[in-house]
C-alpha cells in the first residue's frame, strides 16, 4: 500500500465545513496553524467536540491532534447513522446549531437513518436556535427531495448560556442521491410564524417579546401567529434566558427566518461567568423588535434563503446529482462565501455567480459532484 495523500489545510476557518466535504468526498485531510499565534492556541472545545461526533457516526474513522492542538490530522470513515447511540455532549461553548449544520448533511448519506440525542444549549445569540432549524432548514431539505419521514428535531428541554441543560432529539432519513432545484423565485410573504421562549425567568417576558413583534409586522401582514414556550423544571435547562425565533414563509414556498436569545455570557477563556453578568439583558420588547426588523432586513435581500441558510444552500446544491441546479441569493454573506471556495477545494466544483441588476440578488448555477449514498439500492 502506498503513502495516503493528506490534503493540506492551514488555519481554523471552516472547520465545520472542512470535515463534513473531506467526509462526504472520503479526502483525508492535514490541518495545521490552527490558531497558531493567538493566546490560546489551537483547536476549542467545539471544534473537538465535533470531532467526536463524526468519530461517533462515523465508522473508521481516524483522528489525530498534537499536544497543543495547533495541528489535526483527520482520515474519513465510512457514514453508519443508526439509532444506537447515547446522547453526544456538544459542551457549552457553542450551541446545538453549530453540531447540526453539518450534521444533517452527514446523515443523508448514512448507511442507517440517524437518530441522536444532542445535549447542551439550545438558544443562544450567536449560531442557529434548533427552532429555526425546524422551520427553515429542513423546508430546504425537503426541497432538494428529502423525504418529510423520518426527519424530526423534538426539543426535549431547553438550555442557554451559562450553562446549557438542553437537549434535542435529531432524527434524518438518509437518500439515494439529492435531487436538483430550479429554485430562483423567492414569492411574496403570506404568512410569518414564530416561537418565543422563556426559561426560569416570567412568562411575561414572552408577552412583551410578542407584543413588540407584533408592533411591527402586523401592519404588514394579517396571518402572523407567535407561539409561547415557557419551560418550566427540568426542561427550563441550567441558566435564565428568553428568546424568539421568526419565520416568513413565502408563496413560492420559500422559509426565510431571524432569530436570537437573551441570556448571561460566559467568558470563554476563563470558564467563569463574564463580568456582564451582573448587567440586565436585553429588555425582551427590544428584542422583539431587533428581529421583527431584521426579518424583514432578510425578505427585502429577495433571496430564497435568508442570509444565515445561504451556506447549506450552496452545500445541497453542490451534492447534487451532475445536473443542473439554479438559486437565487440576496448578498452573499461571508459564510456563504466561505462555503462557495470549500466547495471548490474539495469538490473542484465551481458556481457560475451573475448578479441580478434589479435588485441586490445573486443568481447562482453549478452541475453538481453527483453525490450518492452508496448503501442505497436504487428502485
Amino acid at each position: 500500500m502506498g503513502k495516503m495523500a493528506y490534503k493540506r489545510l492551514k488555519g481554523s476557518q471552516s472547520f465545520r465545513q472542512r470535515l463534513l466535504l473531506a467526509t462526504l468526498s472520503s479526502t483525508p485531510i492535514l490541518i495545521e496553524d490552527i490558531r497558531a499565534d493567538e493566546t490560546w492556541p489551537g483547536l476549542h472545545s467545539h471544534e473537538i467536540s465535533l470531532l467526536r461526533l463524526f468519530e461517533m457516526v462515523c465508522d473508521d474513522c481516524h483522528v489525530e491532534i498534537n499536544e497543543t492542538g495547533t495541528k489535526l490530522k483527520y482520515k474519513p470513515g465510512t457514514i453508519m447513522g443508526g439509532k444506537q447511540y447515547h446522547a453526544h455532549e456538544c459542551g457549552l461553548s457553542r450551541s446545538i446549531g453549530y453540531f447540526l449544520e453539518p450534521l444533517i448533511v452527514l446523515g443523508l448519506f448514512a448507511k442507517e437513518p440517524l437518530t441522536i440525542k444532542l445535549k447542551g444549549i439550545t438558544n443562544d445569540s450567536k449560531d442557529p436556535s434548533v427552532d429555526t432549524f425546524k422551520s427553515t432548514a429542513f423546508p430546504i431539505l425537503k426541497r432538494f427531495g428529502v423525504p418529510s419521514e423520518g426527519l424530526d428535531l423534538k426539543i426535549e428541554s431547553r438550555g442557554v448560556p451559562p450553562n446549557g441543560g438542553g437537549e434535542v432529539t435529531l432524527s434524518l432519513p438518509v437518500v439515494q442521491s439529492l435531487m436538483a432545484v430550479n429554485w430562483i423565485d423567492e414569492g411574496f410573504v403570506k404568512k410569518i410564524r414564530g416561537t418565543t421562549f422563556s426559561v426560569r425567568v416570567s412568562t411575561q417576558f414572552e408577552n412583551s417579546m410578542i407584543k413588540a413583534t407584533r408592533g411591527i409586522v402586523n401592519p404588514l401582514l394579517s396571518d402572523v401567529h407567535l407561539f409561547s414556550d415557557h419551560r418550566s423544571g427540568p426542561q427550563a435547562g441550567n441558566s435564565p434566558g428568553y428568546g424568539i425565533s421568526l419565520v416568513a414563509e413565502t408563496t413560492s414556498g420559500c422559509f426565510i427566518s431571524a432569530d436570537t436569545a437573551a441570556s448571561h455570557a460566559r467568558d470563554e477563556d476563563t470558564s467563569s461567568l463574564a463580568d456582564d453578568v451582573k448587567r440586565d439583558l436585553m429588555p425582551p420588547e427590544d428584542i422583539g423588535k431587533e428581529i421583527a426588523n431584521a426579518l424583514l432586513g432578510e425578505i427585502a435581500q429577495c433571496g430564497v434563503v435568508d442570509s444565515t441558510h445561504q451556506g447549506l444552500l450552496f452545500l445541497l446544491c453542490a451534492l447534487c446529482p451532475q445536473d443542473v441546479s439554479k438559486v437565487r441569493v440576496g448578498k452573499l454573506s461571508q459564510h456563504g462565501i466561505e462555503t462557495l471556495r470549500n466547495i471548490r477545494d474539495f469538490l473542484n466544483l465551481k458556481f457560475i455567480i451573475q448578479p441580478d441588476p434589479n435588485t441586490q440578488s445573486v443568481f447562482l448555477k453549478c452541475v453538481g459532484y453527483g453525490m450518492k449514498n452508496l448503501f442505497r439500492k436504487v428502485s
